[in-house]
């Protein structure tokens, strides 16, 4: 017979937004609140990322301190982690079965945190076609096998994509001792800072072939080379023992869409209103599973943010379903995807993302025909986040219908 629990908060997920929500969380007493991990360690992405840039400018941290930071504020906090625990399946709302160490078990919540993250598309979802050697990785597999396990991932590498998480990956393939054949993305410039793009190109010696797809993978037992199309027609084999495919992230949404939870069509990952809810009463959705892939930072706000809301949950309050946002081309999403008229000064900043590049271009919201705010960018480029502040949610008529964000130049 499977056990029943019963905790007052159950978290899906020990990434940054998944930890700071418990910490918030058991911090405030609201009973038993119980995070549950698949890894063997619980931190997340961070964990295996040994570059720096995260904590804060008065206290910078590498990756794994970072996570070591955010699981013991956590811990000491009161929460409960769990490592090698998965969540399979819903089994009422809201209680999950889960299989772990100790077995098969059923957990009942008053409140479900879903921060289950996002993951890169494998060469297999990228349909790419070739045979199935050894030295085929993503940029996670990559930095887990080099920064974890210590391993050699081969001599020469070639790197796919052209944005921030692929020079981090060229980086981690120098860390190993192997060499950065060359950099390809299908795209016409590279998607990170002209800073970055410059350095690798000119410091560390890395070709960026623009314009480039991968069109087979060569080789048998260990990968050969990997033939390649270029916009002009022109094809060419780069030779080489290692390929890394980066970016290209989505939302780890099974659990969400299983449970019967509204996703957004533009980020495919949970629906959610300002403060997180979900379409599922007592559900909530936060960090990559919302917007793949935002910082470690974001994860951490929104995080902080939704402990907020399920703590007016288990209080008792309710809660309108809000008003669904919508976007236009060159927007790509929204996230939060739907506002509840709401005091100016609560609330995350809506995060979007846009396909073309603009420079100072407005953001503009309407519902109904009226223009509910104006906000002017320095800039835009593509796949990027851009923030709209929340400063004209008090003015949402809950009766107009669609409220619709735009971007333009003018």
């Amino acid at each position: 017979m499977i056990a029943l629990r019963h905790v007052d908060v159950l978290i899906v997920g020990a990434g940054p937004a998944g930890l700071v929500a418990a910490a918030r969380l058991a911090d405030a007493q609201v009973g038993r609140v119980e995070v549950l991990e698949r890894e063997q360690q619980a931190g997340g992405v961070p964990r295996h990322c040994v570059h720096g840039g995260y904590g804060s400018w008065a206290r910078p941290l590498t990756g794994p301190a970072y996570a070591r930071l955010l699981v013991t504020a956590a811990e000491r906090a009161g929460a409960v982690v769990r490592t090698g625990v998965t969540a399979l399946d819903w089994a009422g709302p809201p209680a999950l079965h889960t299989v772990g160490p100790g077995g098969p078990e059923t957990i009942r919540a008053r409140a479900v945190v879903l921060a289950t993250g996002a993951r890169e598309r494998p060469r297999s979802a990228r349909l790419v076609p070739g045979t199935r050697p050894a030295g085929v990785l993503t940029t996670g597999e990559l930095q887990q096998a080099v920064h974890l396990h210590g391993q050699r991932i081969g001599e020469r590498a070639v790197v796919v994509g052209a944005e921030d998480v692929s020079y981090a990956a060229a980086a981690t393939v120098r860390a190993a001792g192997a060499v950065v054949v060359a950099m390809l993305t299908d795209l016409p410039r590279a998607r990170t800072t002209p800073a970055r793009a410059a350095d690798a190109r000119l410091r560390q010696g890395i070709p960026l072939l623009t314009g480039t797809t991968v069109t087979e993978l060569l080789g048998h037992a260990r990968l050969s080379g990997v033939r390649v199309r270029h916009s002009d027609g022109r094809t060419a084999v780069l030779p080489c023992d290692a390929v890394v495919f980066t970016g290209d992230f989505v939302p780890d949404h099974e659990l969400a869409r299983r449970g019967g939870l509204t996703l957004d069509t533009g980020t495919l990952g949970p629906a959610v209103d300002g403060s997180l809810r979900t379409s599922r009463p007592g559900v909530f959705a936060v960090g990559s599973v919302l917007h793949p892939v935002e910082s470690a930072a974001t994860a951490a706000r929104e995080g902080a943010h939704v402990a907020g809301a399920v703590l007016e949950t288990l209080a008792g309050a309710e809660h309108p379903d809000g008003v669904p946002l919508s976007v236009a081309p060159p927007l790509r999403w929204i996230v939060p995807n739907r506002v509840t008229p709401a005091p100016s000064d609560r609330g995350l900043p809506y995060i979007l993302r846009t396909t073309a590049p603009l420079t100072r271009p407005v953001l503009q919201v309407t519902q109904g025909g009226r223009t509910l705010h104006r906000q002017r960018l320095a800039r835009a480029v593509p796949y990027r986040p851009l923030a709209l502040t929340t400063r004209w949610t008090h003015l949402v008529d809950p009766e107009g219908g669609t409220v619709r964000v735009t971007l333009s130049d003018r």
